[in-house]
């Protein structure tokens, strides 16, 4: 379990069909560790210790067809974050590492110190999106500040810390983004066994507002 707050830019240093290599400043990973990188949780299955770490880890071919991993480089930058601790602080939301699917940056505006991102987003992914609910992109916590009118584009203010600490500093509009909708959306639709989106009322029913 993770919780969509960064704690470190990694650089891939070996890719293929079957495994990644990447090079972070993380410590305490072990062999057998979940390692979220840029949102999909994979296991650590060789360790390097020089003055940077060094992990590597498998990758599936679920993972490469439901993620954007399939299009990083040598070189490329990926946000991190080790599994949380059980007496750790959960700063973001519950992020599982498992990716429901892939968006695309559709606009980037400012907004004082901000900016505005709008992403697009699956049509299936759409009942699970909700205005002031969580969602995890690239691995990163954000607020969903507005939903598109066709249901289709969600948009997220970005603060100037996330720019700096994130892969979003990489980023530019029509790049893919790996999509972790928030797990609690998901188990009150399951419980209410209705095919309906999430909203206030059905947050508000569910418990989730006073």
């Amino acid at each position: 379990m993770f919780t969509g707050i960064i704690e470190d830019l990694g650089t891939a240093k070996k890719i293929s069909k079957l495994q990644i290599t990447v090079e972070t400043k993380l410590d305490d990973i072990k062999i057998g560790d979940s390692i979220c990188v840029s949102g999909v949780c994979l296991t650590v299955n060789n360790l390097t210790i020089s003055r940077f770490h060094d992990f590597t880890a498998d990758i599936s071919e679920e993972t490469l067809k439901k993620t954007n991993l399939g299009e990083l480089k040598i070189g490329s930058i990926v946000n991190l974050e080790r599994a949380l601790k059980s007496d750790g602080r959960l700063g973001g939301h519950f992020v599982t590492g498992h990716i429901d699917g892939t968006g695309k940056i559709l606009k980037i505006k400012k907004s004082g110190n901000s900016e505005i991102w709008q992403f697009s987003i699956p049509e299936n992914l759409s009942k699970y999106i909700a205005e002031k609910g969580s969602v995890a992109v690239d691995g990163i916590s954000l607020t969903i500040a507005l939903i598109g009118k066709k249901s289709d584009s969600f948009s997220a203010a970005i603060i100037p810390h996330t720019l700096k600490n994130t892969i979003l500093k990489e980023k530019k509009i029509g790049d893919t983004v790996n999509l972790e909708t928030d797990i609690l959306a998901k188990y009150i639709l399951k419980q209410n066994n209705e095919e309906t989106k999430i909203t206030s009322v059905t947050l508000r029913k569910a418990g989730f507002y006073d």
